[in-house]
């Protein structure tokens, strides 16, 4: 039996912060805590990228009061991520310091594609067992999520920069709506969907549903708040108009909206028209869930059996066409020699996420030859940066595309000095093995399983292989000794020591 757990997931929205506390025993889970914040992050973000310092200290009290219910709470139990406002942000480092040391725990700024793959995961809880495409549209403070999805999986997802904060401050600044600006404001939204408008409508869905404050706020104007009811593309139609024709939404005054929402509701409403009008969007139902539900469901599975991460991997060695079989032969000699050589000096977590982080480098360290032969560990270290790869973060892509840029050629060891401290010293251990798991094998034949052990000193490498094995390939040994050429260059000593172990050697 599983024991039980509690969890918890915090959503850094551009419109609203979010906190849900979960405990999950026996496959059910139930809600402990859930705590909502306006705080208006897309308002704060300046045409040049920059937060304003007001919205900043908005932001970390209110973290500082999620601190405190989440202090109790080990790492590995929390999720916190971050969306499209603090992807936007330019040098949001300083600030991502200051709200982590206010929460009490590390911030993941997540790509688009990665929200709306978690809106999909949150929303498929509500969603029967059905063999049929549904979409499903979130419409945040500073962008749009789109998923087709079928079941659990998704089909495709998109994220759009189309959101009810940075809409409402484009096009309805001072409050005022009439039907020039409201056409212009759905205009833009079709605009900005047009790319994925057709591939979307040929893919298809059986059901449109609807998530966030802003698709409930607009489901209660239009009276679709009662469970089982919808947002026809009629009623939208009408809320439109009622709201161009009374020139404000305070003087539309939407019944059930409240006046923190209205604020962004013209800019919501907007960018839901343009949806349904690029889409064909006939009906909308509306779905409590949304990201931090996903959230919890993805932190979940990392705490049991299932990593959405390794999925991710799996997907993007078969989308760049990566030899697999190589990549976990390389896999399993690295880990090999990373566990031979590496010194337990922290936690079993830290220990296993350093594991797995070096699994899914050496499964994609080839993934640059999809450009090019040359300076691929280069090409890799570009597409691990910026390709949407599931379930990781930025800062997640951005450490495996350091250890892709590092398995081979020069040892930039700035590069390493460049990352969160808690990963300097695992980074440097998983680069160097993962360097010498590719050496060995390099004639890449699958029965080569090579006899060698790794240590570590300070500035000292030692291999410890078997005689016999290394004698028979004159070539790994020369490029074992280029690689202490290489390593000589970093300021680190590689020694060879011949051990004769008596392993049969495989042909390599």
């Amino acid at each position: 039996m599983t024991p039980p757990v509690t969890v918890a997931a915090v959503d850094l929205g551009s419109n609203s912060f979010h906190m849900l506390v979960v405990r999950a025993e026996q496959g059910q889970r139930r809600v402990l805590d859930r705590i909502k914040e306006s705080v208006r992050l897309a308002g704060g973000l300046s045409a040049n990228g920059h937060l304003d310092e007001a919205t900043q200290q908005r932001a970390l009290d209110c973290l500082a009061r999620f601190g405190q219910r989440l202090a109790q709470f080990d790492e590995a139990r929390v999720r916190v991520v971050g969306t499209n406002t603090l992807r936007q942000a330019r040098s949001a480092g300083a600030f991502i310091a200051r709200a982590e040391a206010a929460l009490g725990h590390p911030i993941e700024i997540i790509y688009g594609v990665e929200e709306a793959r978690l809106i999909y995961a949150g929303v498929a809880e509500d969603l029967d067992a059905v063999d049929a495409n549904r979409l499903v549209v979130d419409i945040g403070g500073g962008s749009t999520e789109l998923v087709i999805g079928c079941g659990t999986q998704t089909l495709r997802a998109e994220s759009v920069a189309l959101g009810a904060v940075t809409h409402t401050s484009r096009f309805f600044a001072d409050g005022r709506v009439n039907k020039a600006t409201w056409k212009a404001a759905v205009t833009e939204a079709r605009l900005a969907l047009e790319p994925l408008a057709y591939d979307y409508r040929e893919l298809g869905w059986s059901a449109a549903i609807g998530a966030s404050g802003s698709i409930k706020s607009i489901a209660r104007a239009v009276g679709a708040d009662a469970p089982g009811e919808m947002i026809t593309s009629q009623a939208l139609g009408k809320l439109a108009r009622r709201l161009y024709k009374a020139g404000s939404v305070d003087k539309l005054a939407p019944e059930g909206v409240s006046g923190e929402r209205r604020a962004i509701f013209a800019g919501g409403l907007a960018v839901l028209a343009g949806i349904v009008e690029s889409l064909g969007v006939e009906a909308m139902q509306v779905s409590d869930k949304a990201l931090r539900e996903g959230v919890i469901s993805d932190l979940l599975g990392r705490l049991s059996a299932h990593d959405s991460r390794d999925d991710g991997v799996d997907d993007a060695a078969q989308r760049f066409v990566i030899d697999r079989e190589h990549g976990r032969r390389v896999a399993e000699t690295a880990a090999r020699l990373w566990r031979s050589g590496h010194e337990a000096n922290e936690g079993p977590n830290g220990m296993a996420e350093a594991a797995r982080v070096l699994r899914w480098a050496a499964m994609l360290h080839e993934i640059g030859l999809a450009v090019a032969h040359r300076a691929y560990h280069k090409h890799g270290e570009y597409l691990l940066g910026n390709a949407d790869i599931r379930g990781f973060s930025q800062v997640d892509q951005h450490l495996l595309a350091t250890i892709v840029r590092l398995h081979r050629g020069r040892l930039r060891t700035e590069l390493i000095d460049a990352l969160p401290p808690v990963w300097q010293a695992r980074t440097r251990d998983i680069v160097l093995a993962l360097r010498i798991a590719v050496i060995l094998h390099r004639g890449r034949n699958p029965a080569t399983w090579p006899p060698v052990t790794l240590a570590h000193g300070d500035s000292m490498l030692t291999i410890s292989i078997d005689t016999d094995w290394l004698a028979e390939r004159p070539l790994t040994r020369a490029d074992l000794e280029h690689e202490g050429e290489r390593l000589a260059k970093a300021g680190l000593k590689l020694e060879l020591e011949l051990v004769a172990t008596g392993a049969e050697a495989a042909d390599g």
